[in-house]
């Protein structure tokens, strides 16, 4: 069998090399998208009410900025299988920057809510941490991410071991919360939910079938 050829190996290390110092800024910039839609219709609705956010842009902003992070984390919950079934391995390295997306986009969330629903009240808010379930489980959510978030470091990683794993799969149980906090919110219309809620089992169930999968070839 004939050798490869050493400068056509280079230059097959310099293409993926290329590819992959591109691709985490495109990425980026494919994240940011919806933040960079939101400040657009921000402006136009600060030039002409009504003209981009609807009759009640606080709530428009709030809901937009929750479903877009929910997005971003069931999109991180996708890139392990992408990973064992199609061999991305440049995709498996952004997992982190989705995730971090994600959670900036929730942590806006939270914010957005607390300025322009709860407008800055105290009290209003201490009493929706405790008595609204759908905003007690969101914030529940939130906490969650934001102990990952901290954590996602390599330096954590290699810190914690073994346990980071354990630790960062508390990302499944936020994506649930968030799912019942978005069902709890939603009056009507159970279409986008039904189909987080299918995208999610899905997920889950390839999950499970992977590490069944796994033991069954260690059992060998």
């Amino acid at each position: 069998m004939r050798a490869p050829n050493a400068t056509a190996v280079a230059g097959d290390r310099q293409r993926r090399s290329f590819g992959q110092i591109i691709f985490k800024p495109c990425l980026a910039l494919v994240l940011s998208l919806p933040m960079l839609w939101l400040a657009n219709a921000i402006r136009m609705e600060l030039s002409n009410p009504g003209a981009a956010l609807g009759a009640d842009p606080g709530e428009a902003v709030v809901r937009f900025l929750g479903e877009w992070g929910l997005r971003f984390l069931l999109l991180g919950l996708f890139i392990s299988p992408l990973r064992r079934r199609a061999g991305w391995k440049t995709l498996a390295r952004s997992r982190r920057m989705v995730g971090l997306f994600a959670f900036t986009y929730l942590a806006l969330h939270f914010v957005a809510y607390v300025g322009l629903l709860a407008e800055l009240d105290g009290s209003l808010i201490v009493g929706d941490l405790t008595e609204r379930p759908y905003i007690i489980v969101g914030a529940l959510a939130l906490l969650l991410l934001i102990a990952l978030a901290v954590t996602s470091t390599s330096g954590w990683q290699r810190r914690l071991r073994r346990n980071w794993q354990r630790l960062h799969r508390l990302v499944y149980l936020s994506v649930a919360l968030g799912l019942l906090h978005l069902l709890w919110l939603t009056k009507d219309g159970f279409g986008e939910f039904a189909v987080y809620l299918l995208i999610f089992i899905g997920l889950m169930v390839e999950r499970l079938l992977a590490r069944r999968l796994f033991t069954r070839q260690v059992a060998v």
